[in-house]
């Protein structure tokens, strides 16, 4: 087999610095083109974005506002769009060049390609720097103005606590409810929801009867007509009113109603609260559900809800064998927390020293699955209750029994220097709108004049019953706490405001004697053993905040 060479490669000598290249149409090697030809000519090596601190949202061209977090996809394509002649070249790659979060600069690599000759195609590595210039779209300048909005939804519960509307806000939050309102509002009783479009109030009146059972009812105020084009210009109204009634919460249905029901007993528990009311007999597990629109032809009213429940000791239990989802049938005997700890007399029905009755009471429970003697319970005490209820009042005396376990109680469920791992976030800004102090709560307690105190119980419960309710976690999101320092991640204001208001809450429920000092206090608790089966929030339930860095307080 015969060797044949290769042709040998000619090379030439470059027009302007003598280099060996191999020809071109030009005869000019790659640095020399590149200073003979620039190809970024034409476009703009700064510009400018627009964000809106109000709503988090970036200008996208032509005229819309678009949500983009940093680094995003969505907001290259909107800073790509802002530059002009960038379709004479073909874009190749684009990334971001990490800049401070703070600096209001946004730094951007592009690498574009350009045919300069016949045949001859230059690439070249450029950077583009962008400010970030603060404004306020067009949503947020109808909120600051007054009488803007176009829509109302007005959500109502008459209900003691705001633990309802605390849940409703993570529930909107979860499934992006809250993209197309303008404003929220605390007032008595509920929350009032702007809108610009009568659409976006419709969705949001659909979204909340997914959710919670409510009647809604619509009404409608004409502002102008112009009789020339037949076009009048109005404000809706949507009045939505929620049933109140709340999870854990003793009620006495209607004899009408429970016949229906599949014949259940009229003393029961609500069990759940979502698009309807799920009943639950304590004592048969006999379950019914009640939607919204029965709700309404036959209306009750709570005898008592979660502030009434009253701590038992769990002295005995023994299951029946009858099992239903997660109950399990049982029966149980409890006595009052903190009996028997210094009554002399061996009388069941004597008090002790500290005023509380002694007796043990039989009661048969749905918290079989769970309770072991010794263990704390939560329940309602009906032996010498009073409620203004004519249904209750006709009820035979053998039918009400003494007590109704509700659901186990964790005394020692948190170290006074212990902090949630977890947070939650909110619909309204953190740190207050229009100079508005907050507290961290969201857009609950914000109305001037409410009980500050009351408002943190609420909180704290409601915080407490995600807790213990896996079921619940599951229908909101919790993100990782970015503050490990005491007093931070529960969305309180501060670490002793929390702990104190904690530890008198606790004392108000009866979970610990109250001492002399708090100094006291906090020695008393750490003296205490934490529950083994304290339902803690796992690691892997909890979600990353990706909004953390945002160029709001840029």
């Amino acid at each position: 087999m015969e060797f044949v060479p290769s042709p040998a490669v000619h090379r030439v000598l470059c027009a302007d610095c003598g280099t060996p290249i191999v020809p071109n149409s030009a005869n000019l090697c790659v640095a020399c083109l590149r200073n003979s030809v620039d190809i970024t000519e034409g476009i703009p090596k700064q510009a400018s974005v627009s964000f809106c601190r109000n709503c988090d949202r970036f200008l996208s061209p032509p005229s819309s506002w678009t949500i983009a977090r940093p680094e995003s996809q969505e907001l290259l394509a909107i800073c790509l769009k802002k530059l002009k002649g960038l379709s004479k070249v073909r874009l190749t790659e684009a990334h971001f060049i990490w800049t401070e979060p703070h600096s209001k600069r946004l730094r951007v690599s592009l690498t574009i390609q350009k045919e300069v000759l016949t045949s001859t195609i230059l690439e070249q590595i450029f950077e583009i720097e962008y400010l970030v210039q603060h404004g306020q779209c067009p949503d947020c300048a109808k909120l600051a103005a007054k009488n803007t909005w176009k829509a109302l939804v007005q959500v109502r519960q008459k209900v003691p606590h705001k633990r309802t509307f605390l849940f409703l806000e993570q529930l909107i939050l979860k499934h992006g409810a809250q993209k197309d309102t303008i404003s929220v509002k605390e007032v008595r009783d509920g929350l009032d929801f702007f809108y610009s479009q009568r659409s976006h109030a419709l969705k949001m009146v659909e979204f909340l009867g997914s959710v919670v059972p409510i009647r809604s009812k619509a009404s409608e105020q004409l502002l102008s007509t112009d009789i020339h084009t037949s076009t009048a210009n109005f404000k809706y109204t949507y009045s939505v009113e929620i049933i109140p009634v709340c999870k854990d919460d003793l009620v006495c249905l209607p004899p009408k109603l429970a016949r229906s029901s599949a014949s259940i007993n009229q003393l029961a528990l609500c069990s759940r609260v979502g698009n309807s009311l799920h009943i639950l007999d304590p004592a048969t597990l006999q379950s019914a559900e009640i939607s919204s629109a029965v709700y309404w032809r036959t209306p009750f009213e709570s005898l008592a809800s979660v502030p009434d429940l009253v701590e038992f000791t769990v002295l005995d239990v023994e299951p029946t064998g009858t099992v239903r989802g997660k109950w399990v049938l049982a029966d149980a005997q409890v006595a009052r927390a903190g009996a028997f700890r210094s009554n002399g007399g061996g009388d069941d029905d004597a008090m002790d020293e500290d005023g509380v009755e002694s007796a043990i009471f039989h009661t048969r429970t749905h918290l079989g699955g769970i309770l072991q003697p010794g263990d704390a319970v939560m329940g309602y005490y009906l032996t010498n209750a009073n409620f203004n209820s004519d249904d209750f009042a006709k009820l035979p005396s053998h039918r009400i029994p003494d007590i109704v376990l509700v659901r186990k109680a964790y005394p020692n469920r948190r170290k006074k220097n212990k902090t949630r791992a977890w947070r939650l976030k909110s619909i309204a800004k953190e740190e207050g709108e229009e100079g508005e102090a907050s507290n961290a709560r969201g857009v609950v307690g914000r109305m001037g004049g409410r009980d500050k105190r009351k408002v943190e119980e609420d909180y704290e419960l409601f915080l407490r019953e995600l807790e213990e309710d896996e079921e619940m976690r599951g229908a909101v999101n919790l993100y990782r706490s970015k503050d490990e320092r005491p007093g931070a991640g529960s969305g309180l204001a501060g670490g002793k405001t929390r702990r104190k208001a904690q530890f008198a809450m606790e004392v108000d429920e009866g979970l610990h004697t109250a001492p002399e000092t708090m100094e006291g206090a906090a020695g008393e608790t750490d003296n205490e053993e934490e529950e083994p089966d304290f339902p803690e929030v796992k690691l892997d339930e909890l979600l990353d905040d990706f909004d953390e860095m945002t160029l709001e307080d840029a």
